[in-house]
Formats: C-alpha cells, sequence, structure tokens
C-alpha cells in the first residue's frame, strides 16, 4: 500500500467515521487551519494533508515493542515492512508473553507498544494508571489457537476440550487412558508458561471449565493451578515448543496458529470437538479455540513520539495484507474500523 494510498484511506475513514450515525461514541473532528488573510481571485489555498506527518520516511527515533509470543511473528513483519517503507529509526520487537509486555508496558513504562494475544487485565490497566497510562487496544487479527502432535503421531486426531482439560492438568498421563484404542505410553505435555497469554485463555475455555467454584462458575485459579502443577514442560518460546512435539510420538502442546502453519510437515493439527484449525472455520465460528490479537498503546505515547502513532497506523492500514502470509486470519473489518477510528481519537484527528 502506497503513501498516496494510505493518505487516501485516512480521508475516507474520517469521512465515513464522521457520517456513521450507527457509531454516536466517535467523533471525528478535522483538523482546524487557518483562513489566509488575503485571499486574490488566482489563490489556490496549499492542500492540507493530515497524514503527511505520519508517514514511515517522515519519522525517526525509537519505537520498542514488546510481548505476545503468538503477535510477534505479525510485528515483526509489520515493522520490517514499516522499515522498508522509508522509516529511518530504530524499531525493536521483543517476545516475551503477554503478561510480561503488560509488565513492561504499565509498570516499567519501558515499551511504547504491548502485544498481546488476550484483552488486557484490570490489574494491568491499574498499573498502567499508576504510572500515567491508559492503555488503547488495537485488534489486528484474529488466531486458531491450535493444539498440535508429532506428525508422527498416528493415533490421535481429534479431542474434546474435556479431553484436553484433563491431559493438560494430568489427570490423564497415558494415552489410554484418554481413550482405550490409543497405545499405552506417557502423555508428554509442552505448553506456554504463566507470562503467556496463550496459557490464560487455554486456562480459560478449556481447563477452568473443569475446575468450578461455589457458584458454579469456572475458577481460573485453580485451572492456572492445575496447569502449572502438571508437570509438564513449559516455555515462552513457542519455537522451544514446537521442538518439543516434534521430538515424540507421544507429545502433545499448543501454540498459535503460525507456529503450526511454519511447521506443517513436522507436526499435525488436531481438531478440537470434531473441527481442524482453517480460516473458514475461524470464519464462520465453528472452531471452538480461535481468540483475537491486539496491539496497545497509550495516546500521550502516540502524541510525544510520532514515529509510534505512525507505526500503529502503518500496522492498521497494512496488516491485511500480511496476516494470511503470517498465518493468522483478518479482524472483523468491525474491528478493524473501530482501531482505526480509536488512533484517530488518541491523535486528535
Amino acid at each position: 500500500m502506497t503513501k498516496t494510498v494510505r493518505s487516501s484511506l485516512f480521508a475516507l475513514l474520517a469521512l465515513s467515521l464522521a457520517l456513521a450515525a450507527c457509531a454516536p461514541a466517535t467523533t471525528v473532528v478535522p483538523p482546524t487551519v487557518a483562513a489566509p488573510t488575503k485571499v486574490s481571485a488566482t489563490t489556490v489555498p496549499p492542500t492540507i494533508d493530515p497524514m503527511e506527518m505520519y508517514m514511515p520516511g517522515n519519522v525517526t527515533g525509537d519505537v520498542i515493542t514488546a510481548g505476545s509470543s503468538t503477535v510477534f511473528p505479525l510485528s515483526e513483519r509489520m515493522a520490517e515492512l514499516f522499515q522498508q517503507e522509508g522509516y529511518t529509526g530504530n524499531i525493536t520487537v521483543d517476545s516475551i508473553g503477554t503478561g510480561g509486555g503488560f509488565e513492561r508496558f504499565c509498570t516499567k513504562g519501558e515499551t511504547d507498544i504491548a502485544n498481546a494475544s488476550r484483552k488486557i487485565k484490570d490489574s494491568e490497566v491499574e498499573a498502567c494508571a499508576a504510572i500515567g497510562r491508559t492503555p488503547i487496544a488495537f485488534r489486528v487479527g484474529t488466531d486458531a489457537l491450535t493444539v498440535v502432535v508429532s506428525a508422527d503421531n498416528d493415533f490421535v486426531t481429534a479431542l474434546t476440550k474435556e479431553q484436553l482439560g484433563k491431559i493438560f492438568t494430568a489427570q490423564y498421563t497415558m494415552w489410554n487412558e484418554v481413550d482405550s484404542s490409543f497405545p499405552a505410553e506417557a502423555i508428554v505435555v509442552y505448553g506456554p508458561g504463566a507470562d503467556s497469554g496463550t496459557f490464560d485463555y487455554f486456562n480459560e475455555v478449556i481447563v477452568a471449565p473443569l475446575y468450578l467454584n461455589v457458584d458454579g462458575k469456572a475458577d481460573l485459579v485453580a485451572g492456572e493451578a492445575a496447569l502449572l502443577g502438571s508437570g509438564g514442560q513449559f516455555s515462552e518460546d513457542d519455537n522451544v515448543l514446537v521442538q518439543g512435539v516434534e521430538g515424540s510420538k507421544y507429545a502433545i502442546g499448543y501454540f498459535g496458529f503460525a507456529y503450526y502453519n511454519e511447521n506443517q510437515g513436522a507436526l499435525k493439527a488436531v481438531a478440537v470437538e470434531g473441527v481442524a484449525p482453517s480460516e473458514a472455520t475461524v470464519n464462520d465460528g465453528t472452531y471452538p479455540i480461535s481468540r483475537p490479537l491486539f496491539i496497545y498503546s497509550d495516546a500521550k505515547v502516540m502524541q510525544d513520539k510520532p514515529q509510534v502513532a505512525a507505526f500503529i497506523y502503518f500496522y492498521l492500514t497494512m496488516v491485511n495484507d500480511n496476516v494470511l502470509d503470517v498465518g493468522y486470519f483478518p479482524a472483523p473489518a468491525a474491528e478493524l474500523e473501530a482501531a482505526l477510528a480509536a488512533w484517530m481519537s488518541a491523535l486528535g484527528l
């Protein structure tokens, strides 16, 4: 997407948001331009391009992002393209897990953008407020969280959510306990660590529902304790998990679809509740463990550092051209439009 196209997209977006009766909560105020004191009949007012200052070649300085290992390959791709489009500053993308990313963004204030494979927690919002930051979510895509076994595994093709919950909490430790037709071999479990948004999501939708509290609701604390106490092998680095599952016929693990997609020759995706992960099953809502992907920033950070605002705008306008190639799926159009509206609001545009 060229500079001219992105500028035109901005203008169209601003107009559509201003006219959209279905979105009264968003008010788009065009920039005020002082009128010249004298205008002759032959004077042509200069064209004002509100996006000129946010073009990649017109910003410099550092951009620091950190967080989700799931979002990492997408943010890494966008950073590379941003530099190819003319950005001459330094951009850093660190893969440290969603929780670690929010800690650096909200508690330490060390980063400009937090990459996240889950929504921010109330406790993290409070930590941000304590250092004067108000996190803004920008939806950038959708992941089909993927359960995998080795390509050498010739007996597992599909599992239920309940079976997965019991496998990853060591209620099943032998494959023949899962299904009597499976071999009497020990299950080797690999999974993300507790700082990972993937861990949190898996706990929320797969494990915690097996542990109900007194109100009959899924107990997230009990689920997390069961996951961590399962004796599984944990890592915040998804490539480590890939290698672990690849190395054993009797291993099982889970991570973002992009890591499965990149290693399909060595891994096999397990259908969940009879549905395999794919763009079609994510889009029609039948795959039971798909989830949104985000980047987060703060209005003051974006205002003080135009390069951060420029990178986020570039990300949002280019992401759908790259998300499938990276291994994820586009966010719903309304969510992406809302992200662009949030960007404009943060900058007072």
